[in-house]
């Protein structure tokens, strides 16, 4: 027969996993810029789920995940440069049209603004820069900025911890 004490042990819900590095979550988050505008959010959609440790958040972020236990919801204050580095001005580069043409379409027209997906070295990824300014004539080419948008900024991270694997 068991105990008083082993009874009222058994009937207490075990406590909640919590994130560890390479943990497999399942949260809705959202990253804001400075002055709170959403960069990009999960709360009206369906969740992200992710395996910490693979790069699909950044080390700073990470590091504010961990430790947080299943169910938790959380804000957290990224100082400028912490979340996404600082602003690198070697990564704003003029890239010679002709070299567009051969990676892409060479009918395609850019403007100020734009998001342009390039291939890595190996093709095996992508990665993204910004068109800054279009120079056209005999020596066209187009600026991009490579720095991630939020580089040298502050970013407010807000998560629900759905679930811990």
């Amino acid at each position: 027969m068991p105990t008083l004490q082993s009874s009222i042990q058994s009937a207490q819900p075990d406590a909640a996993p919590v994130v560890e590095p390479g943990s497999f979550l399942t949260l809705h988050y959202r990253m804001a810029a400075p002055g709170g505008a959403s960069i990009i959010s999960t709360f009206d959609g369906k969740p992200a789920t992710l395996s910490l440790g693979n790069g699909q958040l950044s080390p700073a972020i990470e590091q504010r995940l961990l430790g947080l236990p299943e169910g938790t919801r959380a804000t957290f204050q990224l100082a400028a440069g912490e979340a996404f580095g600082e602003r690198s001005p070697e990564l704003v580069q003029w890239v010679a049209r002709k070299l567009l043409n051969q990676l892409g379409d060479p009918d395609e027209r850019y403007s100020v603004g734009d998001v342009v997906q390039f291939p890595t070295p190996d093709g095996m990824g992508q990665y993204a820069g910004a068109v800054q300014q279009v120079k056209d004539g005999d020596d066209a080419a187009v600026q991009f900025d490579f720095n991630h948008p939020l580089a040298g900024q502050p970013v407010e991270f807000e998560v629900h911890v759905i679930g811990v694997l």
